[in-house]
């Protein structure tokens, strides 16, 4: 399977102003794609092809003095933005034929100079390379000093450039890994293990271990207020309200990467330690539009599973998801008596028909293993087998901190 391994970048000032300019290149080709094909739209066209926009947008625009300054950046930058815009309209367009999964794609729009991320995408074509002193030389850009916390496997297939919004780089490499060395790190086991998400505890599972919820966000909203007030007190338009809003960006992004890493570690020993997983197909979307929203955002049960979905498929493990419906809270793990729903705020309650005393979270816990069908053979090896495919993510679409998405 591909996966992406994410480094932080340190370049110089000259490197910054070089992928400065490289970032609105691509931005300039990747607007004149969408207007170009806008402008064919309403004058009832056809679409240009992407060997049309190439030759007009890239070849014939640097012969004309106002579009020059694009031969001061790798061609493979601007033919990987052409094709970046390509994908947009086939997304756009099976989203309204109803033929792409996930949610509605919307039309492409045009990029601006004042967003926050900027990414650029080479590929082989272009002559990249990792020298001998350990760092990233880049096309017209130069050697990059790269902070390397891990050792690439193979060689990557590509490389993404990106600049966050606490005005970060990082280079995110896409590599092909192999299934028989994946699954060699970690051999079979003969335990399963069924997963209540939550809020007063993260995580509850069927064992009766209990997981603090790290409660990143509440934790640093303090310094969060005071940062956005600062923010608020500033000129719009002045040096001061950049730095301020660095700070701001900067605060945030230390909450996205701690929340991160919690979520890999977890997810990595939950992994390498049952063979079976089971979990609810929690409606995030749903819950977050309730008061609880916040703490909801602040758990990010959606980013953990989908962590836990690529490296079940990773290393060979299964992952079950059982409905959103189904009465966890609500039945006796022991006797299966079914009863009734109960408020957040009952946190303990006592079987009608058995007299079980149970915890609510912990009971929940091991009626999601129990649905999930992991229950336990005669050699101990969970029934059900075979993983559920994890969603691969868009090449450049998030900035990680050092390494975090190969964990």
């Amino acid at each position: 399977m591909q996966l992406r391994y994410s480094f932080r970048l340190y370049p110089n000032a000259v490197q910054r102003a070089a992928l400065a300019r490289t970032f609105g290149c691509a931005r300039v080709v990747f607007n004149d794609a969408v207007r170009a094909r806008e402008d064919a739209r309403k004058a009832g066209d056809p679409f240009p092809t992407a060997g049309e926009l190439s030759r007009t947008l890239i070849t014939q625009a640097k012969r004309m003095p106002e579009r020059a300054w694009l031969s001061e950046v790798s061609a493979v930058v601007l033919q990987q933005s052409l094709r970046d815009a390509e994908a947009s309209y086939r997304n756009f367009f099976a989203s309204l034929k109803g033929t792409r999964k996930g949610p509605r794609a919307g039309a492409p729009r045009f990029k601006s100079r004042k967003d926050t991320r900027q990414s650029v995408r080479f590929t082989a074509n272009a002559r990249w390379k990792i020298t001998d002193t350990g760092r990233l030389d880049l096309p017209k850009i130069g050697p990059v000093k790269v902070k390397w916390s891990r050792t690439l496997p193979v060689t990557p297939s590509s490389v993404t450039v990106i600049k966050d919004a606490a005005g970060r780089y990082f280079a995110s490499f896409v590599v092909d890994t192999d299934p028989v060395i994946d699954h060699a790190r970690m051999p079979e086991v003969d335990r399963s293990i069924g997963i209540d998400l939550g809020l007063t505890h993260f995580a509850v599972l069927s064992d009766g271990t209990k997981i603090d919820s790290p409660r990143f966000l509440r934790r640093a909203e303090k310094k969060l207020k005071k940062a956005q007030k600062d923010l608020c007190r500033k000129q719009k338009g002045s040096k001061n309200r950049d730095k301020a809003r660095l700070k701001v960006a900067r605060a945030h992004a230390k909450v996205a990467d701690a929340r991160r890493e919690f979520h890999h570690q977890l997810s990595t020993r939950l992994i390498s330690e049952n063979q079976g997983i089971a979990v609810e197909d929690l409606s995030v979307a749903g819950l977050a539009r309730t008061r609880l929203a916040k703490s909801v955002h602040d758990a990010g049960w959606a980013s953990f599973i989908s962590m836990l979905e690529y490296k079940a498929q990773r290393y060979g493990r299964t992952l079950v998801k059982i409905g959103r419906f189904e009465p966890t809270s609500q039945t006796c793990s022991t006797c299966g008596t079914r009863d009734g729903p109960k408020p957040l705020r009952v946190r303990e309650w006592t079987c009608s028909a058995c007299g079980t005393v149970h915890d609510r979270d912990h009971n929940a816990a091991i009626n999601v293993k129990v649905a999930a069908g992991l229950a336990a053979s005669a050699c101990g090896a969970p029934v059900r087998q075979g993983a559920i495919p994890a969603e691969r993510e868009e090449t450049g679409s998030h900035g990680f901190p050092t390494g975090y998405r190969a964990a």
